[in-house]
């Protein structure tokens, strides 16, 4: 490698209990380049930089800047040594302004107090100045868009003199105007002799901006090639490219009349539009696209945990107003959402309480009592059918693995007797072994009659289990493919219809 290598990760392998994230990865960074790393969601690139920044202890390998081998402990000891990262989850001090965002914990304090107030704001408006960026200094965090929230962070890194700066899916919440601005001060950066990491599904992006392009694929490297020999064909060729066994159970369901019927579902706070289809009984309906495509959203919207602004949702011919989730358990519809830390367990709590808690009208006893046998019961027959591993009814959910804690809720839903069953990523994160036991559940449900919706960001999921897939793309429906006669380039060029 010629000397313009800024910085060199080599061999770098992670594990995770069960699972190896990271086999043998090796990812070179050359001075004044932006290089960009793709793969499926799940492929390892977040697990690789966490690794460059020590959030995560590489199991083996070395990192290189600047032909120095690095080991950084933290993401601050990252960013003293020049390597800083632009985060889709921006952590910043909210309540502050941004000039103390920018430079906390680098001035001098007296008595615990900023020093040179006029030093910090000129500092701060010359970086600015600098970076054609429009945003007051005194402003607190909390009221400005992600978009200047964004700017800021990127400001920070330039501050910092950073060598190597990371960008993770910058332009997922931006306008175009925005996003010809970021280009803007990414060329700028380039042109100075920074080495940039730029992680996006955006294909037409990096195309525009990459000069070099790593692919990755579960776990692994696939291939780094010059960004000018790329297409976006060959990318999705690299990202997906692998062939199917029987990760599937067989496919059993056989689907009858419509049952769910959705029309012009349209949200109030998100890009949802126009959105509609049917579901028969009995079927599974996947939806693909790329992160920010609606898919979610329109699960959302269905169960009425999202606002809609118009739309109609009718079950076996009846209307269901599915106002609030608890509206929507009533008419027989579950939603598993993907973000199950956040949204989906109640850590506290054990195994048995996170089971029955959204069935507990199945255990009162005369109306009052909740019958403590019942819910036992229902319990194991719960553990029993996900083959949950967990020590008892009484451990507390959040000490159970991802995919333990995922099969407790599944469980959870499907104690609700659902007529409709919505599954947000009903398997990120989870071995091989334990996604086609849940694999097995969604099959046996359509079996039962029910009607089955599943998000997923993995398209070989959605080819082996689903009989029909609607892609979405940039909030509305792009088209649909029968799971059993599509390939996944044709769904990859309907996602990317509308981006």
């Amino acid at each position: 490698m010629g000397h313009d290598v800024l910085l060199e990760m080599k061999n770098i392998c992670k594990e995770f209990p069960g699972v190896k994230a990271l086999d043998n990865v090796s990812l070179t960074v050359r001075r004044g380049t932006v290089h960009a790393l793709m793969g499926e969601n799940g492929a390892g690139k977040s697990t690789l930089m966490k690794c460059l920044f020590g959030m995560y202890a590489k199991n083996s390998g070395s990192i290189y800047l600047e032909g120095k081998e690095i080991n950084f402990k933290s993401s601050k000891e990252a960013l003293d040594n020049g390597v800083a990262m632009v985060h889709q989850e921006l952590n910043q001090a909210l309540k502050r302004n941004v000039m103390d965002n920018i430079w906390l914990g680098r001035y001098p304090k007296i008595g615990g107090v900023m020093v040179n107030e006029k030093k910090i704001y000129n500092d701060t408006k010359a970086l600015f100045e600098e970076l054609e960026v429009e945003v007051d200094p005194r402003r607190i965090m909390s009221t400005m868009p992600v978009s200047q929230r964004q700017m800021v962070e990127i400001a920070k890194a330039v501050s910092f003199n950073s060598k190597v700066i990371v960008f993770d899916e910058p332009t997922s919440s931006l306008t175009e105007e925005e996003v010809e601005h970021l280009f803007k001060i990414i060329n700028m950066l380039r042109d100075r002799g920074v080495g940039i990491i730029y992680i996006s599904h955006k294909m037409a992006e990096i195309l525009r901006i990459s000069d070099d392009i790593t692919v990755m694929r579960d776990g692994t490297w696939v291939a780094t090639r010059p960004a000018s020999e790329m297409t976006m064909d060959e990318i999705i060729r690299l990202m997906v490219g692998r062939e199917l066994t029987s990760q599937f159970p067989p496919k059993t369901n056989k689907p009858g009349e419509v049952s769910l019927e959705v029309d012009n579902l349209t949200a109030q706070y998100s890009l949802l539009k126009d959105v509609s289809f049917k579901v028969r009984k009995g079927e599974i309906v996947g939806l693909a696209g790329l992160d920010g495509s609606g898919r979610t959203e329109t699960l959302e919207n269905i169960f009425g945990v999202a606002t809609r602004k118009s739309g109609t949702i009718k079950l076996n011919g009846k209307e269901c107003f599915n106002r609030n989730s608890r509206e929507s358990i009533k008419n027989g519809f579950a939603l598993l959402t993907e973000e199950r830390r956040a949204t989906g367990i109640f850590g506290i709590l054990n195994i048995r309480e996170n089971t029955v808690i959204s069935s507990l009208k199945k255990h009162k006893k005369k109306g009052i009592y909740l019958s403590e046998k019942s819910m036992r019961v229902d319990t194991q027959w719960s553990i029993d059918a996900m083959r949950t591993k967990t020590p008892t009814q009484e451990t507390k959910i959040r000490s159970l693995s991802g995919g333990n804690q995922q099969k407790v809720i599944l469980g959870r839903w499907l104690l609700t007797e659902p007529e409709v069953l919505l599954l947000d990523e009903p398997t990120r994160g989870i071995d091989v072994g334990a996604k086609y036991e849940i694999y097995q559940l969604i099959l046996d449900l359509a079996n039962k009659g029910k009607v089955v919706m599943v998000v997923s960001s993995e398209m070989p999921e959605l080819l082996g289990i689903c009989d029909r897939i609607l892609v979405m793309s940039g909030g509305r429906l792009a088209g649909e493919v029968d799971a059993q006669n599509t390939t996944q380039e044709e769904i990859m060029t309907l996602a990317a219809k509308y981006v």
